[in-house]
């Protein structure tokens, strides 16, 4: 069954390239990025798992732990890392799952039959620290990721999680945010957005990021 939105992130323990994961637990109170690979050694999966082990510092910011999956072995997958360090010009510094029995693929939908029935697609998930589901993204085999989006989606998640507020196309952390439609006395808007805001339609109203 599809995990949805607002879903309670499936619970597993499975092998990985740092040893056995039990997920609540290695996610502890930071939020999480878990993101599955089609398989080891393909040239799209190591562009992105060296860039995501570049960008490590910046989820780290973020209070985001990362953790990918592939179908393949530990052994692969160690061998497949000396590749991505080598080629990528990094360092690989979070765990990859081991999940030869596709407990986790399974687990959370990865699986894509109709196109092969062990090689998982782009799936990525981004898990809250109270283990519900906020982003899904599916991406084809084809396809490579774009972690600096990602990122940003970090930001507007981690931001609408604390304010009344959502944020327009292409923001971008530091960029003016838009305030929920709900709100619509004055004395609270005041209370809430001391840096003022612009009311450029009644149910369009922008003002400062209010955690800056």
């Amino acid at each position: 069954m599809a995990i949805r939105l607002g879903d309670t992130a499936p619970d597993f323990t499975q092998e990985s390239t740092h040893g056995p994961i039990k997920f609540y637990e290695y996610l502890g109170e930071s939020w999480g990025v878990l993101f599955s690979h089609p398989a080891d050694f393909t040239p799209v999966c190591t562009t992105e798992l060296g860039m995501a082990a570049s960008l490590k510092s910046e989820f780290e910011k973020r209070n985001v732990k990362m953790l990918a999956l592939s179908v393949d072995s530990v052994d692969d997958h160690k061998k497949w890392i000396d590749d991505i360090n080598e080629t990528q010009t990094t360092t690989m510094n979070f765990p990859v799952l081991a999940d030869a029995d596709r407990r986790v693929s399974d687990l959370y939908d990865m699986i894509h039959p109709e196109a092969d029935n062990t090689a998982t697609v782009r799936s990525v998930f981004v898990i809250g620290p109270d283990r519900k589901v906020k982003l899904t993204l599916t991406y084809p085999a084809s396809t490579g990721r774009n972690f600096e989006e990602i990122l940003r989606v970090i930001d507007s998640l981690q931001l609408t999680a604390g304010y009344s507020v959502a944020t327009p196309v292409n923001w971008k952390h530091g960029e003016d945010v838009v305030i929920a439609p709900a709100l619509q006395d004055p004395d609270d808007l005041d209370r809430r957005f001391p840096k003022g805001y612009e009311v450029i339609k009644p149910y369009l109203r922008t003002t400062p990021q209010p955690n800056l």
